[in-house]
C-alpha cells in the first residue's frame, strides 16, 4: 500500500471535514482517533471511495504515513494535546512535523516547540478559523513555527485554505507560537463583534420595539454596505429563523446564558500583560460572564430598578443612528485587536506582517468581512501603526459616525439597556483622542496614600509632595 501524504488526528466533525478538504485537494490522507466507532463510521460513510485510510492502532497509523511525516492535532485544547503529543513523540523521527490546528494557549505552544524541538521534531500551532464549514470548504489558517516546518506543509494549507482573489488565506505568522497568538487575537474581536450585534439586537428589540425577523431584515441590508461581514450574515439568518413548534422567531425561546472556551478571556488577560487596552474586547469576555448569572438577574430584576417612565419618554433609538453606531464600534473592535497584535509582534519578537494577517482574515474565517481590505491598505503603507485607528480612512470614519454613535449610547441608557461593548468602544475613542486625561489627580492620590512620586508638566524631575503639610 502506497504511503499517505498526510495524516490526521482526532475524527470528530472537524477533524472529519478536514480531511475530506485535504483529499479533494490531491492529498492522501490517513486518520487515527482512539473512538473505533468515530474511525469506521468515517471510512463507511464520508470517506468511502476516497484517499482515505484510518485506524484506532497509533503504530499503524504511522507506518502509513510518508516520511517526513505531517500530521495534523484536531482535538481539544489542553491536557489533550500533551497527551497526544506524549504518546507519538517516541515513534516520530527527526525532521517529522506536527501540527496543532486547535485553540492552544500560545504560552503552551511555546513549551510544546522547545520539547519536540529537543527530540527533532518539528512542531507548528496554528490557528484554523471557519467553524466546521471552513474546514470543509476552505478555512483562514494561521501557522507559527520553525520555518522549516512551515515550508514542508505549506503545498497542503495553502490549498486546503479558502481563496480571495486568488489569494489562499494561508501565510506563516512568524516563530514559536505566533499562530496561536493570531489566532487568539482574532478569537477577541470574534467576541467583540458578536457582544456588538447582540447590543444592536436588544437596542432595537427593547429601545425600538421591533421583532426579529424586522431587525433580521435590517441585518441583510446593512450586510449589503460597508459593514458586510460573515456575522452579519448569519445573525439575520438566525434572526429571520422560525420555531417549528411555534411558527414564533426561534431565538426569543433561546435561553439568555452565554458559553465560552477562553481564547477572548485570554486575550483580555495578555493585554493586561502587555499593557495594551483592549476595552470592547474586555466588555464582551464580561458580557458572557454577567449572562451566566441567570437565576440572580431574576431576582435582582425585582429589585433593582430601572429608568422611571418619564426618563424614558425622551430616549429616542432612530434605525439608521444604530447602524452607525454599530459600524463605528466594529471599526474599534478590529483597532483594539491589531494594536495587541503590534504589541505582542515586538514583546515576543513574533515579527508579524499586520496587513498580512489582514489578507489572510479576508477569507473563510469567523470575522472575514469588507472591513479587512482597508485595514491590509493601512498596514501596507504604514506597517509600524500602532493604532490603526491613526489611518486616515479610519480616522474620517469614526469622526463621520462619532455623533450618531453617542445618541444610540444616550438612547441605549436612558432606557436602561446594557451596552457594554458599545460604551466601552466609544470610552475608548475619547481616551485616546484626548491630550490630556485626569490621570494627574490620581498621580497624586498615588503620591499622597503611597509616596509613589509624580512628574510635573512644566519642568524636568521626579516630585514627591507631603499633602498634609
Amino acid at each position: 500500500m502506497a504511503k499517505m501524504n498526510f495524516g490526521l488526528i482526532g475524527v470528530g466533525v472537524m477533524g472529519q471535514n478536514l480531511t475530506l478538504n485535504i483529499e479533494r485537494n490531491g492529498f492522501s490522507v490517513a486518520v487515527y482517533d482512539l473512538a473505533i466507532d468515530k474511525v469506521k463510521g468515517f471510512l463507511e460513510g464520508k470517506a468511502a471511495g476516497k484517499k482515505i485510510a484510518g485506524t484506532h492502532d497509533l503504530k499503524e497509523f504511522l507506518d502509513m504515513l510518508e516520511q517526513p511525516r505531517r500530521i495534523v492535532l484536531l482535538v481539544n485544547a489542553g491536557k489533550p494535546v500533551d497527551d497526544v503529543l506524549n504518546s507519538i513523540a517516541p515513534h516520530l523521527a527527526k525532521g517529522d512535523v506536527v501540527i496543532d490546528g486547535g485553540n492552544s494557549h500560545f504560552l503552551d505552544t511555546d513549551r510544546r516547540e522547545v520539547a519536540l524541538a529537543a527530540k527533532g521534531i518539528l512542531f507548528v500551532g496554528s490557528g484554523v478559523s471557519g467553524g466546521e464549514e471552513g474546514a470543509l470548504k476552505g478555512p483562514s489558517i494561521m501557522p507559527g513555527g520553525a520555518k522549516e516546518a512551515y515550508d514542508l506543509i505549506s503545498p497542503v494549507l495553502t490549498k486546503i485554505a479558502a481563496h480571495v482573489n486568488g489569494e489562499p488565506c494561508c501565510a506563516y505568522m512568524g516563530p514559536r507560537s505566533a499562530g496561536h497568538y493570531v489566532k487568539m487575537v482574532h478569537n477577541g474581536i470574534e467576541y467583540a463583534m458578536m457582544q456588538l450585534i447582540c447590543e444592536t439586537y436588544d437596542i432595537l428589540k427593547r429601545g425600538a420595539g421591533l421583532s426579529a425577523p424586522e431587525i433580521a431584515s435590517l441585518f441583510t441590508q446593512w450586510n449589503s454596505t460597508d459593514l458586510n461581514s460573515y456575522l452579519f450574515e448569519i445573525t439575520s439568518k438566525v434572526l429571520s429563523k422560525l420555531d417549528p413548534e411555534t411558527g414564533k422567531p426561534l431565538v426569543d425561546f433561546i435561553l439568555d446564558t452565554a458559553e465560552q472556551k477562553g481564547t477572548g478571556k485570554w486575550a483580555s488577560q495578555n493585554s493586561f500583560d502587555l499593557g495594551i487596552p483592549i476595552p470592547t474586547i474586555n466588555g464582551a469576555v464580561e458580557s458572557r460572564m454577567l449572562s451566566s448569572f441567570k437565576e440572580f438577574r431574576k431576582s435582582a430584576s425585582q429589585n433593582l430598578k430601572g429608568p422611571s417612565a418619564d426618563s424614558v419618554k425622551g430616549a429616542t433609538v432612530n434605525v439608521n443612528d444604530v447602524r452607525d453606531a454599530l459600524h463605528a464600534a466594529v471599526i474599534v473592535s478590529y483597532a483594539q485587536g491589531m494594536a495587541l497584535l503590534q504589541a505582542a509582534s515586538k514583546e515576543y519578537k513574533y515579527a508579524l506582517r499586520l496587513d498580512e494577517i489582514a489578507s489572510i482574515w479576508r477569507g473563510g474565517c469567523i470575522i472575514r468581512g469588507k472591513i479587512l481590505e482597508p485595514i491590509r491598505q493601512a498596514f501596507l503603507k504604514s506597517p509600524d501603526l500602532s493604532n490603526m485607528m491613526m489611518d486616515n480612512y479610519f480616522s474620517s470614519k469614526l469622526n463621520e459616525l462619532q455623533a450618531a454613535w453617542r445618541r444610540t449610547i444616550v438612547a441605549a441608557v436612558q432606557q436602561g439597556i446594557p451596552v457594554l461593548g458599545m460604551s466601552a468602544s466609544l470610552a475608548y475613542f475619547d481616551a485616546l483622542r484626548q491630550e490630556r486625561l485626569p490621570a494627574n489627580l490620581l498621580q497624586a492620590q498615588r503620591d499622597y496614600f503611597g509616596a509613589h512620586t509624580y512628574k510635573r508638566i512644566d519642568k524636568e524631575g521626579i516630585f514627591h509632595t507631603k499633602w498634609d503639610e
